[in-house]
């Protein structure tokens, strides 16, 4: 990881554009920084979780703001990769930004924390279930989203309910992939079980070849993917190739939707655990709403979980900065965010305090279909 003093002898030459070297807030505006990948085989997933929160942004600015501040994110690109993510981090914080929103993945939201920490940075709605983040609790970091032993958990309990019982587990070979890992011994182990193999695949690589031979071996009923879109797809489509019927089960950091798309018709089947509401199931008020504003938004605005992630995680920042005051400091926004208490947004319940910074353990399956829908 790269120190303050390291990153400064490396960009003296090179400001950071777009930033210029004074601080980034202005007296009308309130600025977040996203590190998240943008690029390579997991950008589905920093794409949509920004389109998701500029949606709501956009609209809270057209009518005026918060306190008459518009809110902005200044996006930076670390295409999954944690020595990108603790660089672009500290150009963030030395740009100074107010806070620091919607940062995509475990190993990357790890690499970050040291300086959140040190910086007393405010860390709001991190895209990963991992409890690297969450044990201990830090007084800056924020979670909207349920944990990677809430979705194992109860990923396990549908495959035992099912008299299912032989699991392997397919994982990506990081933080990441050990977070769910964990998770899923966890819960096997309130029932006496134990993984009947496992097998990684190295983050952002397709080269799955070694992890089906071995997963195979061992006839698993079902598999349990730890991995993002890209590199669980592809083990689908070999494992099924080998000739494997088992059923696959994801949790929600793969990606519902590129998923989707990356499979095609080899979808059918596939199980996701997700962590926020269905975009697509409008029985809830949130998706509702959500729709609605995507639709106004138009543009390069879709429907995915990743999206509407990151349009709750707006609508959170939004509540805790009104709650912050007219001047809001970051010491302020986080007791506006502790103050939110229990709430509903439109039927997705959160619950903020100062002794809890994990608004949900909301969590419930959902399977793919052939022809591209997402079934909950």
């Amino acid at each position: 990881m790269l120190t303050r003093r390291q990153f400064s002898l490396s960009a003296a030459a090179t400001a950071l554009a777009g930033f210029g070297t004074a601080r980034a807030q202005g007296a009308g505006k309130i600025i977040l920084g996203q590190s998240a990948a943008f690029t390579g085989p997991a950008a589905q997933l920093g794409i949509q979780f920004h389109r998701g929160a500029r949606v709501w942004f956009d609209q809270v600015n057209a009518q005026g703001g918060v306190h008459g501040k518009s809110i902005e994110i200044r996006k930076m690109d670390d295409g999954y990769e944690p020595d990108r993510c603790a660089a672009n981090t500290l150009k963030l914080i030395d740009a100074g930004v107010f806070a620091l929103f919607g940062y995509i993945g475990t190993p990357t939201c790890l690499a970050a924390l040291p300086m959140v920490q040190a910086e007393q940075m405010p860390f709001i709605a991190p895209f990963t279930g991992a409890m690297g983040l969450r044990e201990p609790a830090s007084k800056y970091v924020f979670h909207l989203r349920a944990s990677y032993h809430d979705e194992t958990a109860l990923i396990v309990k549908q495959l035992t309910h099912l008299g299912l019982k032989k699991i392997a587990v397919f994982y990506q070979n990081d933080a990441y992939g050990q977070a769910g890992l964990d998770g899923v011994t966890k819960a096997l182990s309130v029932q006496n079980l134990k993984p009947v193999a496992l097998a990684t695949v190295e983050r952002n690589s397709v080269d799955v070849a070694g992890a089906v031979k071995t997963l195979m071996a061992s006839a698993p009923d079902a598999v349990v993917q730890i991995s993002a879109y890209k590199s669980s797809a592809a083990f689908v489509r070999a494992s099924r190739q080998s000739g494997y019927r088992g059923t696959y089960y994801n949790v929600s950091f793969v990606g519902t939707q590129a998923l989707s798309e990356e499979l095609g018709k080899d979808a059918a089947g596939v199980m996701v655990s997700q962590v926020v509401p269905s975009p697509f199931d409008t029985a809830r008020p949130i998706t509702r709403e959500y729709r609605a504003d995507v639709a106004r938004a138009g543009s390069d605005a879709q429907l995915s979980f990743s999206s509407m992630e990151g349009y709750l995680a707006g609508r959170v920042f939004t509540e805790g900065l009104r709650r912050a005051g007219n001047n809001p400091t970051r010491d302020s926004l986080i007791r506006g965010i502790e103050s939110m208490g229990a709430q509903s947004m439109g039927g997705f319940a959160v619950n903020f305090s100062p002794a809890s910074h994990v608004a949900s353990k909301f969590v419930e399956l959902s399977m793919l279909t052939a022809d591209g829908r997402v079934l909950t």
